[in-house]
């Protein structure tokens, strides 16, 4: 008589983790770092290892000494990355203890508070960002000029960004400032102001599409943030400008592209379904949109991202029914 073993699922194990995962989308935002560096140079390399730092420490104080964890989840680079993220997020010359603020708020109340990776509502490195622009709004709001390798850690030039120059337009229809605007080309390469992941759209997108390859993210929430900026924006074209023009600095300026690719797509933070994630991204475009327009701040992607995270679990709700499961 044959005898069987038989084992609870799952019996298939497709070799992928969190750490895989998260080492993927590490090197997907590597071409962006790079750029960033060139642009701002060692500031750029400061703010980034401060902030990987600060989140990796932070997250094994908390794990060791009060949430008493004997196996520790740092092994798993998700505090890597929320560092890498939230450096990409801030000015290169930014105050290094500013830095550290923004990691321990990142980790300690964006991730942990809610019990750690997997648990958190709302993306930790956006938390820490607007915690800081909110705390430290002149400091956040001081964008170094691109200057190259040679550029020192806090005395680089400063200058607006793109954002600022394209709100001052909308709300004032003064379109003489578009001369003042660096070109699409520059804008595409980073040749302008900005934080270190709002100057590598181009080298963004290669991470992003390099996510969609490998499946780490799926293509409905970028495609659906981007299609809705563009028509938002298309619709929006201040009178003298070409629509474009204006469409096109709309999406390589401001934080559109690291947001779209990979702060939006947070495993944690946004919807399971195809349906779902299209209603998050086209959410995510209008809010980003409509700050930009009428906000007080010249970007919106972080608030909207937040505002949209706080959305999914109902968009969660939104699922196909299981087989077996009784209609509500």
């Amino acid at each position: 008589m044959a005898h069987f073993i038989t084992s609870p699922a799952p019996h298939v194990h497709s070799g992928d983790s969190v750490r895989r995962n998260m080492a993927l989308v590490i090197l997907a935002l590597m071409p962006a770092y790079i750029v960033s560096v060139i642009e701002f140079g060692c500031g750029a390399l400061i703010t980034a290892a401060i902030a990987v730092a600060a989140c990796v420490l932070t997250e094994w104080l908390i794990s060791r000494f009060m949430l008493k964890e004997q196996r520790q989840s740092i092994g798993d680079l998700s505090a890597v990355l929320t560092g890498l993220l939230l450096a990409f997020n801030l000015p290169s010359s930014i105050d290094w203890w500013i830095v550290v603020i923004g990691a321990i708020v990142a980790i300690g109340v964006g991730k942990m508070t809610f019990g750690g990776l997997g648990q958190n509502l709302f993306n930790p490195a956006l938390v820490g960002r607007v915690f800081l622009l909110i705390s430290f709004p002149a400091q956040m709001t001081t964008w170094p000029l691109p200057k190259g390798f040679e550029t020192s850690y806090v005395d680089a030039e400063t200058g607006a960004t793109p954002l600022y120059f394209l709100k001052h337009i909308m709300k004032t229809g003064d379109t003489s400032l578009v001369e003042q605007l660096p070109s699409l080309r520059d804008a595409l390469f980073g040749v302008m102001g900005g934080s270190l992941g709002e100057v590598a759209a181009l080298a963004l997108i290669i991470g992003g599409v390099f996510l969609i390859c490998t499946r780490v993210i799926t293509w409905h929430i970028p495609v659906s943030i981007i299609a809705t900026v563009a028509l938002f924006a298309w619709i929006a074209t201040p009178a003298g400008m070409a629509p474009h023009t204006f469409i096109g600095y709309q999406l390589l300026s401001g934080g559109l592209m690291l947001g779209a690719f990979f702060m939006a797509t947070d495993y944690v933070t946004s919807p399971m379904t195809a349906w779902g994630k299209i209603i998050f991204g086209v959410g995510i475009g209008l809010l980003m949109m409509v700050i930009r327009t009428w906000g007080a701040y010249p970007e919106g992607m972080s608030f909207a991202i937040l505002i949209m995270n706080a959305c999914v679990p109902l968009l969660n709700r939104f699922r196909p029914q299981r087989f077996g499961e009784k209609k509500k």
